[in-house]
C-alpha cells in the first residue's frame, strides 16, 4: 500500500483494543508514591474542576489563592472517578502527602512508559500554533496515536498534566514549553526528555524579566539540556541569535538543523506566492529532496513557521505527505489568528483574533498580513504589549511604522502602554501622500467595544485584533462577532 492510500483510509475506526484506560488505581499509587483505598481506572487528568469529564482522575492541588480540596464535590458531580488528595475524602481515590509533587510524580511516570517519539517546542512568537501543526501531521500518518499539549500547558503544572495524559500507546508526543524568567525551560525540558528540540524564533518577549534579547536566547535555548542522546536541535537561521542558538545545541551534544530563508538553512525556502484564500503556496529544499506544500495560514511568519515543522516531522521519522496535508487544512486557533466572518451592514467583514499574546515581533508580523488583506478598510485594534518594562514605550512606538506600511485606515489603541504610540500617531502624518493614520486611544475594552462600533463596519472591512491576554481583548473579539455572554 503506498502513501496516498494510507492517508485515504485514515483515521482507522476504534477497536476494543483501543479503549484502554489511562491509568488505573495500582498504576496511579506507585506512581504518585501514595495509597488507594479502592480499585479504579481512569481515562483523563484534569486540575480545574469546571473542566472536569466523566472518567477524570482529580488533582486537588493547592495554589496561592485557593484549594483544589474544595472542590472535589464538585468533581465528583460532573463525573470525576476518583481524585489525588492529601487527605481523606468519601470517594476512590489516592492519598499522597503533596498533590503538586504527584501530578509532578505522575507526569515523570507517563514519560518513563512510553516509547513515543518526543517533540518539544519552545521560542518568542509561535510556538502554540508549530506544536498544533506538528500535532496535526503526526496525528495524521500514525492513525490517531499523537498526543500533545492542549491550549497553552507550558509551564510548570501545565507540563507535567500534558505528560501525564499521554496514553501509553502514543507513537508521538509534542510539548509545549514557555517561560518568563531564566532557568524555568531547564526544569521544563528535564521533565519532556524531548528527542526533538524546536525554537521557533526569538523576540523581545518577557524582555523585563531577562534584560535583553541575547538573554532570551540563552533562556530559550535551555530546552537543549533536556535533550535525549543524539537529539535533534532545529533552530531559526534567519535569527540574529542563529549562531547563539547553534552553539547551546551543540554544547547539548544535538545535531543542528536549521530552517529559514538564509543561504545556511538546512530546510531552506526557495519559494513562496501567495495563494488565493491568504495562504501560501511552498517550495523548500530539505537537503535530500524538495518538496512544494500548501500552508492554509497567512503571512510571511507561518511560512517560516512551516519549515519548523516539515524539519519537526522529518526528525521524528514522520511522513512530509501528511505534514503538508495538515498545513494546508490547519485553521487559526482562537486568539491565535482564528479569522471569522461577522455580519455587518451591508454583507460580512472579516474578524482576525490576535488577541491571545502580542510582542514587537508579532504585532509587526500581524500588521504585515494585515496589509494584505484585500479590504475596504483595515482597521487595527491593538492592545498593549506587556512585560517589556524600560524597553516599553520605544516598542509601542515602533508599531507607527507597520502601521503605515499595512495602509491601516484606523487605529483603536488600548491600554495605557499605547500613549507611546497614539504620541507617535500624532505626529505630523509620514503614510502613503501625507495622510494621517485616525485612532482612538482608550483605557478600557468596554471604550474600545465602543469605538469600534462607532466606525460602522460594513461589508469588505477587515478588523485586527492584537494584544497581550491580561488586557482582555477576547471580551471585543466575543462583543463583535454576537459570542458575549
Amino acid at each position: 500500500m503506498n502513501a496516498p492510500q494510507r492517508l485515504l483510509e485514515w483515521p482507522k475506526p476504534a477497536t476494543e483494543d483501543d479503549q484502554t484506560g489511562l491509568w488505573d488505581a495500582i498504576a496511579l499509587a506507585r506512581a504518585v508514591k501514595g495509597t488507594a483505598n479502592a480499585g479504579f481506572a481512569v481515562s483523563g487528568v484534569e486540575i480545574d474542576s469546571r473542566d472536569v469529564q466523566p472518567g477524570d482522575l482529580f488533582f486537588a492541588l493547592k495554589g496561592e489563592t485557593t484549594d483544589g480540596h474544595s472542590f472535589i464535590d464538585m468533581a465528583l458531580e460532573k463525573g470525576a472517578s476518583a481524585v489525588v488528595s492529601d487527605r481523606d475524602c468519601d470517594m476512590p481515590h489516592i492519598r499522597v502527602s503533596d498533590t503538586t509533587e504527584a501530578l509532578e510524580r505522575l507526569g515523570a511516570a507517563a514519560r518513563e512508559r512510553t516509547r513515543a517519539r518526543i517533540v518539544g517546542v519552545t521560542g518568542s512568537v509561535g510556538k502554540t500554533g508549530v506544536k498544533e501543526a506538528i500535532f496535526a501531521a503526526l496525528d495524521r500518518s500514525s492513525r490517531g496515536r499523537a498526543h500533545r499539549s492542549v491550549k497553552s500547558y507550558n509551564n510548570h503544572v501545565g507540563v507535567p498534566l500534558s505528560l501525564s495524559r499521554m496514553p501509553a500507546r502514543s507513537r508521538y508526543g509534542i510539548f509545549e514549553m514557555g517561560m518568563n524568567h531564566a532557568g524555568e525551560i531547564a526544569g521544563l525540558t528535564r521533565q519532556v526528555r524531548p528527542h526533538v528540540a524546536v525554537i521557533t524564533t526569538i523576540a523581545p518577549a518577557h524582555i523585563e524579566m531577562l534584560g535583553s534579547e541575547e538573554a532570551i536566547a540563552d533562556a530559550k535555548a535551555e530546552i537543549f539540556e533536556g535533550l535525549e542522546e543524539d537529539g535533534t536541535a532545529i533552530i531559526p537561521a534567519d535569527s540574529p541569535h542563529f549562531e547563539r542558538l547553534r552553539d547551546a545545541a551543540v554544547r547539548g551534544g544535538a545535531q543542528v538543523v536549521s530552517f529559514g530563508s538564509a543561504s545556511h538553512a538546512d530546510v531552506r525556502l526557495l519559494d513562496s506566492i501567495p495563494g488565493t484564500h491568504g495562504g501560501s503556496l511552498v517550495t523548500a529544499d530539505m537537503g535530500e529532496r524538495r518538496i512544494c506544500y500548501t500552508v492554509a495560514m497567512p503571512g510571511t511568519h507561518w511560512v517560516a513557521n512551516s519549515l519548523a515543522v516539515m524539519a519537526a516531522v522529518r526528525a521524528v521519522g514522520g511522513d512530509l505527505g501528511a505534514a503538508g496535508l495538515a498545513l494546508a487544512e490547519m485553521d487559526g486557533l482562537a486568539g491565535r489568528g482564528e479569522r471569522l466572518d461577522i455580519d455587518v451592514k451591508g454583507g460580512t467583514a472579516l474578524l482576525i483574533d490576535e488577541s491571545y499574546n502580542a510582542n514587537p515581533a508579532s504585532m509587526a508580523a500581524t500588521l504585515e498580513q494585515l496589509g494584505r488583506e484585500d479590504a475596504t478598510r483595515r482597521i487595527a485594534v491593538l492592545g498593549a504589549m506587556k512585560e517589556l518594562g524600560s524597553h516599553g514605550p520605544g516598542y509601542h512606538a515602533a508599531l507607527a511604522e507597520p502601521l503605515y506600511a499595512a495602509g491601516v485606515d484606523h487605529a483603536v489603541l488600548v491600554g495605557e502602554e499605547m500613549a507611546a504610540l497614539a504620541g507617535e500617531l500624532g505626529k505630523p502624518a509620514r503614510g502613503e501622500l501625507g495622510k494621517a493614520i485616525p485612532f482612538d486611544h482608550c483605557e478600557t475594552v468596554e471604550q474600545a467595544v465602543e469605538a469600534v462600533r462607532a466606525l460602522g463596519l460594513e461589508s469588505g472591512d477587515a478588523v485586527l485584533v492584537k494584544g497581550s491576554n491580561s488586557v482582555g481583548l477576547a471580551k471585543l473579539v466575543a462583543a463583535l462577532a454576537g459570542k458575549e455572554g
